[in-house]
């Protein structure tokens, strides 16, 4: 199970795990964070939330109609995308009427 802190504040932490990695894991692991300008703990949780939701994808017995296949397909290429900063301010923009 895992462990729940207490702030300074006295609100709850997010849970904790701790794992044991073999060294050459570890070091991947750390390249991939650097790559992603991430800390080697988030990088480690992007990883998990990928691989939880392939394997509920994998081990649903309820198959995915195409609309929320491509919808979850978007998502994981949107999340996927480096974040870049906005260079200044956009010079105009238009409002859609509806």
């Amino acid at each position: 199970m895992a462990t729940r802190q207490n702030s300074t504040n006295g609100k709850q932490k997010s849970p904790r795990i701790q794992v044991v990695l073999p060294e050459d894991l570890c070091e991947q692991l750390s390249k991939l964070a650097e790559q992603e300008s991430r800390t080697v703990s988030n990088m480690a949780k992007v990883l998990i939330q990928e691989g939880v939701k392939r394997y509920e994808l994998t081990e649903s017995s309820v198959p995915q109609d195409s609309e929320t296949r491509r919808t979850q397909n978007f998502i994981n290429a949107l999340e996927k995308q480096k974040t870049q900063r906005l260079k200044g301010i956009p010079k105009r923009l238009r409002f859609k009427k509806n």
